[in-house]
């Protein structure tokens, strides 16, 4: 009966572990894709109504009325003052 026990709650941990791992992969891909463009970060911050924009950066008001700056960083696309190396 121990054994049978041991065998459920390593499967339930391993079953556990896999969904874990397949949601990280899938957030990894996730900001992966909205880094690339600028289209794709304005998605992904939820913007409603492009202000302006040039080569290197954009200002946008998102759906529930913040205008936020989204800048090109090192061939990336990131809200301004939360680019790599600022956390």
């Amino acid at each position: 009966m121990k054994l049978r026990n041991k065998k459920i709650t390593l499967a339930v941990i391993g079953i556990i572990v896999v969904v874990f791992a397949a949601f990280a992969i899938d957030q990894f891909f996730v900001l992966q894709k909205a880094h690339s463009t600028f289209d794709n970060y304005y998605a992904f911050r939820g913007c409603a109504q492009l202000l302006s924009r040039t080569d290197t950066s954009g200002v946008c008001k998102t759906a529930s009325g913040d205008t936020i700056t989204i800048v090109l960083i090192n061939g990336k696309w990131y809200l301004q003052g939360d680019g790599p190396g600022v956390w």
